[in-house]
């Protein structure tokens, strides 16, 4: 069926286009009516190595520090954002966060949220075992596949 004004889909794919490099985003997805368009950009990501003088201030502290040569997206056990979104460690503000480092999960516990486009998504573990490393902070921004936890 052809579409009621051609070249409105163009139109939005190259606004899309624009506002992911205004953005620094990599991915962006639309839905109306009966039309849905994702625009994604390929990014390398380099992981930078800290200074040493950060040491304990270091967000994932001593017990969660990932060795330099070894990439946090690359481990079997890397739990990857299913959104672009915000991260958020506890339900609420005032309370605990669903999970800490060393504690123990089962196959579809909720160990954080990512909120996107105002929705709260509770995100499960995807597999039981041992929270190793917590790789974000809570209020963070992460994006789509971005390693957010290790369970072994």
């Amino acid at each position: 069926m052809p579409s009621k004004k051609p070249g409105v889909e163009e139109e939005l794919i190259r606004e899309l286009a624009r506002l992911l490099t205004e953005t620094n985003l990599t991915e962006i997805e639309i839905e109306r009516e009966d039309l849905r368009v994702r625009v994604a950009r390929n990014v390398m990501q380099v992981q930078a190595t800290a200074p040493a003088s950060i040491g304990a201030a270091d967000v994932r502290g001593a017990a969660g520090a990932v060795p330099a040569a070894e990439s946090p997206a690359s481990h079997p056990g890397a739990v990857p954002s299913p959104m672009v979104g915000t991260a958020y460690r506890a339900p609420d503000p005032d309370a605990k966060p669903f999970v800490e480092i060393g504690d123990k999960v089962r196959v579809g516990q909720t160990l954080l949220i990512v909120e996107a486009m105002k929705t709260m998504n509770q995100i499960p573990a995807p597999k039981a075992g041992t929270v190793k490393q917590i790789l974000v902070t809570d209020g963070q921004p992460v994006e789509y596949g971005e390693p957010l936890m290790i369970i072994e």
